[in-house]
C-alpha cells in the first residue's frame, strides 16, 4: 500500500447504468421460535429502504465525494415511489425510465439481532431495451469520465455491447460488473470485475492461480477487453491486464461481518479512481482497500474517504491507530471536510481497567472519530512520581489502540495536551472525573473554536491507584508471591 495515495474524488463525474433496486430492511428481536415450524419468530420493530444494485455504485461514488449520473428502468409501483424517496436525500442525478406493468425489482430482508434471517425478492423477467433509451444514454455521456455497468441480470443489460460500443466511440472507460456467463456480451468493455465465482462460470474451475491468469488472457484477447480483475473474497484480488504482469492483492485483514454489495463497493472506488487519473493497478488497491472496510458493515454500505486513509495509514504500520501528529492532522481535516465529529481525550493509561473502556466507549459514542492522547514516560513520572509508569510508552500506546472504541492514539511529552489540543481542535473534548470545565487542558481553546467539553464519570470503584493500593495491600499479606 506504500505506493498510493487517496485522491481528490470532487472532480469526478461517472455514468452509473444497470438493474437499479429497492433494498429494504425489516429489523426485530428474535426470542422463541414459531411453534408453526421451526424457524424465529421475528417482532419487527424498525425498517429502513435504501437504494441498490445499480443505485449503490452511485451511491458508493457520491460516499466519497464524486458526482454519478445514474440511468435505470423502474416500474409505476409502489417499490418506485420509495425507491426515489431514498435517492431524493442524495446528490446523485437520477434518470430512471419508468416502464407500465414492469415490476420494481425488490430485496427484502428481514434482520434480527444483526444477523441477516432471510432474504425475499420480487422481481420479473428481463424486458427489450429500446432505442430511445439508448439514445438518451448516448447523450448523457458526454457530461461523465467514466462509464459504470452493474449488471444485476435484472433486464437492463440483457444486450450491454451497445451501451459498451457507444461509450467505447467517444473514448470513455467502461467498467462492467458482470452476470451473464458468456462474457463476449462484454466485448469490447475496459475492465470487467467478475468474482471467482463467475469468473469459474464462464471459463471453468481453476486449480491454480497460473491457470486462472491464463485463462484470463485467453477471455482478455479474445474479447478484446482491457483487463479483468478478480475479486476472490479472503484471497484478495486478481489483476490481469493484457501487457502487464498479473497482480495479486492481499486482502486486508478485516472480520467479515456482511459482504452484501462489496461489489458495489469495488467497481463504484475503481472506476472513481480511474477518472482522477490513477492508473489501473493503483485503483485496483484503494478499490481492495474499500472492499475490507465495507465488509465489516452490515448490508449494502459505503465508505467516505477519511476511512479510506485512516485503513491506508494502518496498512502502513500494523501498530493499527498510532500515528504521528503529521498524520493524525491529515485525517482530522478529512474527516472534519465530511462532516465527521471528532471526540478527543487524554490520560496516562498506566494500567488498562474496565473503568477505562467504559469511559472511553463513551467517548466515542459523542461522535465518529476517537483519539487518544497518551502521556509519555517522562511526563507521567513527572505526574505520578518516580515509580511511575509501570508500563512503558509503546505498551501504553499498543495497548489503547487495541481497543474497539479507540480511532487513533498519539503520544505527548509536555504536562498537559493543551498544544495538542489547540492543533487538533475537537468538536468534543472529553475527560473523565470530578473536574471542572475551566481546570481541563484545553477547554479554552475548544469552545472558542465552537466545541463542547464534556466530563464523564468514571465506573464506580475502578481507578489505577485503587488498584495498585490493593496489589500492595494483598502482597503485604502474603496473598500474592
Amino acid at each position: 500500500m506504500e505506493d498510493i495515495s487517496i485522491p481528490n474524488f470532487d472532480p469526478v463525474s461517472i455514468l452509473v447504468y444497470g438493474d437499479v433496486m429497492l433494498d429494504r430492511y425489516w429489523y426485530g428481536d428474535t426470542s422463541r421460535i414459531s411453534p408453526e415450524a421451526p424457524v424465529p419468530v421475528v417482532n419487527i420493530q424498525t425498517h429502513d429502504n435504501k437504494a441498490g444494485g445499480a443505485a449503490n455504485v452511485a451511491l458508493n461514488i457520491e460516499a466519497i465525494g464524486g458526482q454519478s449520473l445514474l440511468m435505470g428502468v423502474i416500474g409505476d409501483d409502489p417499490e418506485s415511489h420509495l425507491l426515489k424517496e431514498a435517492l431524493e436525500a442524495t446528490r446523485i442525478e437520477t434518470h430512471l425510465r419508468c416502464l407500465p406493468g414492469y415490476r420494481t425489482t425488490t430485496k427484502l430482508r428481514i434482520v434480527g439481532q444483526n444477523q441477516q434471517l432471510i432474504r425475499l425478492d420480487f422481481e420479473q423477467l428481463p424486458f427489450a431495451i429500446d432505442e430511445e433509451l439508448l439514445q438518451d444514454y448516448e447523450e448523457k455521456l458526454q457530461h461523465v469520465q467514466v462509464v459504470i455497468l452493474s449488471d444485476y441480470a435484472k433486464g437492463t443489460l440483457l444486450n450491454p455491447l451497445p451501451f459498451i460500443a457507444r461509450a467505447r466511440k467517444r473514448g470513455l472507460p467502461v467498467l462492467v460488473d458482470p452476470k451473464h456467463v458468456d462474457f463476449r456480451l462484454y466485448r469490447g468493455a475496459t475492465v470487467i470485475t467478475p468474482n471467482l465465482k463467475e469468473f469459474e462460470q464462464a471459463v471453468g474451475h481453476c486449480h491454480s492461480e497460473a491457470e486462472m491468469v491464463e485463462k484470463a488472457r485467453e477471455l482478455i484477447h479474445s474479447c478484446e477487453l482491457g483487463a479483468l480483475l478478480i475479486t476472490r473474497g479472503k484471497d484478495g484480488m486478481l489483476l490481469i491486464q493484457a501487457h502487464e504482469p498479473p497482480l495479486a492483492i492481499s486482502a486486508t485483514a478485516r472480520e467479515v461481518y456482511d459482504v452484501t454489495g462489496a461489489g458495489d463497493t469495488v467497481i463504484g472506488l475503481l472506476g472513481a479512481c480511474l477518472a482522477t487519473g490513477m492508473s489501473l493497478s493503483e485503483a485496483a488497491k484503494v478499490a481492495n482497500l474499500a472492499a475490507g472496510l465495507v465488509v465489516g458493515k452490515l448490508g449494502a454500505a459505503t465508505v467516505t474517504v477519511p476511512e479510506l486513509k485512516r485503513a491506508l495509514l494502518q496498512a502502513h504500520d500494523h501498530h493499527s491507530g498510532l500515528l504521528t501528529q503529521a498524520q493524525l492532522l491529515e485525517v482530522v481535516s478529512t474527516a472534519k471536510a465530511h462532516g465527521e465529529k471528532i471526540v478527543m481525550t487524554n490520560g496516562c493509561f498506566d494500567i488498562l481497567h474496565a473503568g477505562h473502556i467504559q469511559y472511553l466507549e463513551q467517548a466515542k459514542a459523542l461522535g465518529d472519530y476517537l483519539i487518544v492522547a497518551v502521556n509519555d514516560d517522562d511526563s507521567v513520572r513527572r505526574l505520578k512520581g518516580p515509580l511511575r509508569p509501570l508500563n512503558t510508552l509503546e505498551d501504553r500506546l499498543y495497548t489503547v489502540a487495541s481497543l474497539r472504541a479507540v480511532d487513533a492514539v498519539i503520544p505527548f511529552s509536555e504536562d498537559t495536551p493543551a498544544a495538542l489540543v489547540e492543533a487538533i481542535l475537537p468538536d468534543y473534548l472529553v475527560k473523565g472525573g470530578d473536574y471542572r470545565v475551566e481546570e481541563i487542558a484545553g477547554s479554552a481553546t475548544v469552545i472558542a473554536a465552537g466545541g463542547q467539553v464534556i466530563i464523564l464519570d468514571f465506573k464506580p470503584g475502578c481507578s489505577t491507584s485503587g488498584l495498585l493500593e490493593r496489589i500492595v495491600e494483598r502482597h503485604s499479606v502474603g496473598e500474592l508471591s
